[in-house]
């Protein structure tokens, strides 16, 4: 008998080694790597066809790909418009945060359609119990509950449903495969069995995927670049509101998200997110102010909060929650060169309420107007809005599709939006509720924002 050949595999990245390592030279994670056999596998040859053969440029269908909608709006923004035949979709997310409810939901809400929802992780009967909290349910879902891939390929052919749901690749195993169950070689492989399946087959397939301690998917990372799209599922365990981000789209924008209430009877998309997004507030706070973020074709009003107190330690912290750090410490120096504020004494925290992330560097105006806002214990008006990216020398730059933030604030009952001088309103006739800023220093010397310019200049 020939001796077993080993290999040592990064269960983060997939990085293989010949002897152990303590850290991955690839993704940095310590105490990663397990020891794994090396084989080869032999793929069964299921000769060739039409879509497999070269074809000229001329001769190819440019046609709108038929999408399957869905009921479910929000999911059908993240997705790009639908559900593409034969497309790949790895859904993330924390452990209980509603991954499978929200797939189960989409099982059942699609009439006159196939649907096999294969669980590894749950029997028949919890996904009857669970399935029972929804208003409604359909027979045409058939639910399958194995972990032995070649089983679940074998249910594929004979039922070829319309969708097929994977919950989760962690713990598929195939018998070709002579390692525990989700190592990185039975992910990588359980994988590219259910892709090649779902392209031969044009059924699209939604695979869940665990997550690590770094909140990253758990798995090679080769998994996400073999899936046609990445979706994240975010969001706080104490809270009702969940995210779907995505990460990665061949058939869409990878800007868009989608903004979900968990209740008793299921996950229900947030039609205007803005209304959750923006606490209320009967009396006025310092440090707080509204901004508006594009997420794709989509203007949210984002919360910004911050607290500027004197340190009580010799290092001053800068913490930020929901935006990224090295952008606060930028704003926090523009304000101290161009401003002359003396925050280098100061902890400053800042925080994006409901729970969300944001990069867009259009909510630079409104941190800088709430981190003044705190500074001088000082409240902005709640009819004020900002809009506008911060510049090292202090300018405020105009921001993209400037006149449909504009708009979602007015809808918002915003009565004043501060923006850029230089933005471009041709498509917004009416700007009578909007000030034009041109510098920071202009916002300082705004008395609309509660007189805060007296203020500074008496503490300079």
């Amino acid at each position: 008998m020939a001796k077993l050949k080993t290999t040592f595999i990064c269960q983060s990245c997939g990085y293989q080694s010949a002897n152990w390592l303590g850290k991955c030279p690839s993704c940095s994670s310590w105490n990663s790597f397990q020891e794994e056999i090396i084989q080869d596998i032999k793929s069964k040859q299921t000769g060739t066809n039409d879509a497999s053969k070269p074809k000229a440029l001329a001769e190819i269908n440019a046609n709108e790909v038929d999408r399957i909608k869905l009921l479910d709006s929000e999911l059908n923004r993240t997705l790009g418009g639908g559900i593409v035949p034969g497309a790949i979709t790895l859904i993330g997310g924390e452990p209980g945060i509603g991954k499978s409810t929200l797939l189960l939901q989409l099982a059942l809400s699609l009439e006159n359609k196939k649907v096999l929802y294969v669980s590894g992780e749950e029997s028949e009967y919890q996904i009857k119990l669970r399935a029972e909290r929804f208003e409604k349910y359909l027979s045409d879902c058939f639910i399958h509950s194995s972990t032995n891939l070649e089983i679940i390929i074998e249910e594929i052919k004979n039922i070829h449903p319309a969708i097929v749901i994977i919950d989760s690749i962690q713990t598929i195993v195939s018998q070709q495969v002579e390692s525990t169950i989700g190592s990185v070689s039975q992910i990588r492989y359980c994988a590219s069995q259910l892709i090649e399946i779902g392209k031969s087959l044009q059924i699209p397939i939604f695979i869940i995927g665990h997550i690590n301690k770094e909140g990253l998917l758990a798995g090679p990372k080769v998994l996400e670049h073999m899936v046609d799209s990445v979706l994240q599922f975010e969001g706080e365990r104490n809270t009702n509101y969940r995210i779907l981000r995505t990460l990665k789209n061949r058939f869409g924008s990878t800007s868009e998200l989608g903004i979900y209430e968990m209740t008793s009877s299921g996950l229900v998309g947030i039609q205007s997110p803005s209304k959750i997004l923006i606490s209320r507030r009967d009396e006025d706070l310092s440090g707080v102010a509204v901004g508006v973020s594009l997420q794709g074709n989509r203007p949210l009003l984002v919360e910004v909060q911050s607290l500027v107190s004197r340190t009580a330690y010799g290092t001053p912290q800068r913490n930020a929650t929901g935006f990224d750090q090295k952008r606060l410490s930028m704003l926090i120096a523009v304000l101290e060169k161009r401003l002359k504020l003396k925050l280098g004494f100061s902890d400053i925290f800042l925080n994006i309420t409901g729970g969300i992330r944001v990069d867009d560097p259009s909510l630079d105006l409104a941190v800088c107007a709430s981190l003044l806002s705190s500074f001088q214990e000082k409240s902005i008006s709640k009819n004020k809005c900002f809009i506008g990216e911060v510049g090292l020398g202090g300018e405020i730059r105009p921001s993209t599709r400037v006149s449909k933030r504009i708009s979602e604030a007015k809808n918002m009952g915003f009565s004043e939006v501060f923006i850029s001088k230089h933005s471009d309103l041709s498509e917004n006739k009416n700007n009578r509720t909007t000030i034009k800023l041109s510098k920071l220093n202009d916002l300082v010397n705004l008395y609309s924002i509660d007189k805060i310019s007296s203020d500074i200049k008496s503490n300079n």
